[in-house]
């Protein structure tokens, strides 16, 4: 495999590769289950929990200051893809519509097909933090999390939760889909963070 879609990071590149990682030809398509397809005109993003509950439509996020973004991407099955751009919306200006509970520490992503994956609210409100819904120009395609997916930099590719459609928002922490079996409770790509210590990794 290695050769035909992956490739080893060369010099000019290996202070942006992680430890363990190779540089993706492509951009691999990886889903646990089927992929959902939702329309902008039945797609909804809900936030509860230690929170104002609210509702927002596809309107309410086109509504919100648009960016461009040029992020490296780290998968933590060992492949990255340097310099993808993406069009979304600063988790940050979103964060501005939201009225939090001073006790609220930790954060459920929530997506369309039932997918979960917790974050801190230290990891999340970071500046380069955002919700994408083009790539490279286009549409974001349903099998790379479209309508809408979010995009955390810093942390392994499924604290980037694709299809999302809601935050619960919690004073503790609880694990989403994949912490629950045996993935890092946080998933920093360059300390290696990629399974739980739980099951001896």
């Amino acid at each position: 495999m290695l050769g035909k879609y992956f490739q080893k990071p060369g010099k000019e590149e290996g202070d942006r590769v992680p430890p363990g990682q190779h540089l993706a030809k492509g951009f691999p398509v990886l889903t646990y289950g089927a992929t959902p397809e939702v329309s902008i005109e039945e797609w909804e993003f809900r936030v509860w929990g230690l929170v104002k509950p609210a509702t927002f439509s596809w309107s309410d996020f086109m509504a919100l200051p648009q960016h461009e973004f040029t992020a490296d991407f780290h998968c933590v099955t060992r492949w990255s893809k340097l310099d993808v751009k993406w069009t979304g919306i600063k988790v940050t200006d979103f964060m501005g519509l939201i009225e939090l509970d001073p006790k609220v520490a930790h954060i459920m992503e929530h997506c369309y097909g039932g997918y979960t994956t917790n974050i801190s609210v230290e990891d999340f409100m970071r500046e380069e933090n955002f919700f994408a819904f083009k790539v490279f120009g286009e549409d974001l395609p349903s099998e790379h999390g479209g309508p809408m997916r979010l995009v955390v930099p810093h942390l392994y590719a499924w604290k980037s939760a694709k299809w999302i459609n809601g935050l619960e928002f919690l004073a503790a922490e609880e694990l989403g889909f994949w912490e629950r079996n045996g993935y890092h409770r946080r998933g920093e790509p360059w300390a290696e963070e990629r399974y739980s210590n739980a099951f001896g990794l």
